[in-house]
């Protein structure tokens, strides 16, 4: 059984002239992230790895909610290719997960993260919104054998507030 949590970044700033990958989050970014983190702690299973896509707003996204789930750093990574808008290399660092971890947590961006919930899931989600969660768990022993699972879990700021 393996267990994948996608989680876009909370709400970024368009406030500084900067490129793309350097911006960070808003105050609302920051508030739902960590609100997000408190919700998590008492809903997932133990995470075996966590990766991050390498733009600003999606490692601060990361590190607020881990904070909150009190993780191991070891097990956390900057990954390069989760900076990824339509999926396809989102898919293949899912696909290349060694067989050991069972349960994986991404931290990325849209429309990739809406596509793969929908790709994956059992629910349709129109929209994955910012700071959202959805878990999916796969009836399979290696992650390169994931195909359409059950959504067993989605968390959405607005939900929470």
């Amino acid at each position: 059984m393996k267990t994948l949590y996608i989680i876009r970044h909370a709400k970024s700033s368009w406030e500084f002239d900067l490129q793309d990958h350097e911006r960070p989050l808003n105050n609302r970014g920051l508030r739902d992230a960590d609100l997000v983190g408190k919700n998590l702690k008492t809903l997932i299973k133990p995470v075996d790895k966590v990766l991050s896509s390498d733009a600003e707003r999606a490692k601060t996204t990361a590190k607020i909610i881990l904070d909150n789930l009190d993780l191991d750093d070891d097990i956390f990574s900057l990954e390069s290719k989760l900076y990824d808008f339509n999926g396809h290399q989102v898919i293949e660092v899912i696909k290349s997960c060694d067989e050991d971890v069972n349960t994986l947590m991404i931290f990325g961006h849209n429309h990739a993260f809406t596509s793969i919930a929908n790709l994956y899931g059992s629910e349709v989600i129109d929209n994955l919104p910012t700071a959202g969660v959805v878990g999916i768990q796969f009836d399979v022993n290696n992650w390169k054998d994931i195909s359409v699972g059950k959504t067993v879990l989605t968390i959405f700021p607005k939900e929470l507030r």
